[in-house]
């Protein structure tokens, strides 16, 4: 069983990399057109072609292309009433010559609506009618019967993804623009959830001035429970930092931290993060430093902190 599992892997990375060397003019046609669609993407197939179809559709929906599913027998059944002037429709048939895909074709071409064709057959009915036709074909099937579509889907979909993400490219699609269309479960929230939203602001923000005593530092440390102060200049400039992991490492080495000033144990050049920027970022930067916290600016050229942002809280928010 291992042995067959591995030749269809093989199969079926082999017809995607066999793509590679077809991608020509006619994919850069192809993006074009997508590109400067007034409408939507219609896409259709019928049976397994129809499923890769749908995903196809998605992926471009959730990238910046609004893109929908039609389902060929249905179409002829009355759904043709979806399509409209503006769309392009991609239309995705392995042989080229499904029958359902066949009777939709008039009907495309008779609403002047541009229709890339996604065929395993350069010289089929389906490839010959598009006004774009891309090479999707494959030497051999995964199945072993050479009946149930495999490397054939495989390639269709990964055809249809390089189509996406040539279209996002194109766009300038952002991760901005994508936590739009994700706002939901832990996804959304990495995305769409910025510093602002969860750092702790005004009286909750652990700071001590330059020349407050040691001693006093690690009460405003116990007090605001984030085992951190910052420490500032008259100006409310952040200077320095000291967290009670500072505290254990020197008690550790004999240290006489009691009676020290703040600014003599303190460390310089604290890691700060926006409040513009996402949770996530938060994250990435506290992950990079091995570090729990960060203070908060308004902009980059501010040294007055508006907030601090801890780890737990981006816990409990789900980013981490």
């Amino acid at each position: 069983m291992l042995e067959t599992a591995k030749n269809v892997l093989k199969i079926e990375a082999e017809a995607i990399l066999a793509l590679i060397d077809r991608l020509d003019g006619s994919f850069d046609q192809a993006v074009e057109m997508l590109l400067s669609c007034q409408g939507r993407v219609v896409i259709t197939g019928m049976g397994k072609s129809g499923l890769i179809c749908q995903k196809i559709a998605a992926t471009m929906a959730s990238t910046g292309t609004p893109a929908i599913f039609l389902h060929p027998a249905e179409g002829i059944h009355g759904d043709l009433g979806m399509l409209m002037k503006g769309d392009v429709v991609i239309a995705v048939s392995n042989s080229g010559e499904t029958e359902e895909i066949s009777r939709i074709l008039p009907v495309i071409k008779r609403m002047g609506l541009p229709l890339i064709a996604m065929s395993g057959n350069p010289q089929s009915t389906l490839a010959r009618a598009g006004d774009v036709s891309l090479d999707i074909s494959v030497t051999v099937e995964a199945c072993p019967l050479g009946l149930a579509p495999t490397a054939s889907t495989t390639a269709t979909l990964a055809m249809g993804d390089a189509l996406a993400v040539s279209l996002l490219v194109r766009r300038g699609f952002k991760e901005e623009d994508f936590a739009l269309f994700h706002p939901g479960g832990a996804l959304g929230k990495r995305l769409l959830l910025r510093v602002e939203d969860i750092m702790h602001a005004g009286a909750a923000i652990p700071l001590v001035r330059v020349g407050t005593s040691l001693k006093e530092a690690l009460f405003e440390i116990t007090s605001k429970q984030l085992g951190v102060t910052g420490v500032v200049d008259a100006a409310g400039r952040l200077v320095g930092v000291f967290t009670d992991g500072d505290l254990r490492r020197r008690i550790e080495v004999g240290f006489d931290v009691l009676n020290q000033s703040i600014e003599d144990v303190m460390a310089g050049h604290p890691k700060r993060i926006l409040r513009s920027n996402l949770a996530a970022k938060a994250l990435q930067r506290m992950e990079e430093h091995s570090i729990t916290s960060l203070f908060v600016f308004e902009s980059e050229d501010s040294q007055v902190p508006v907030g601090i942002v801890h780890i737990h809280d981006l816990l409990k928010a789900g980013v981490a």
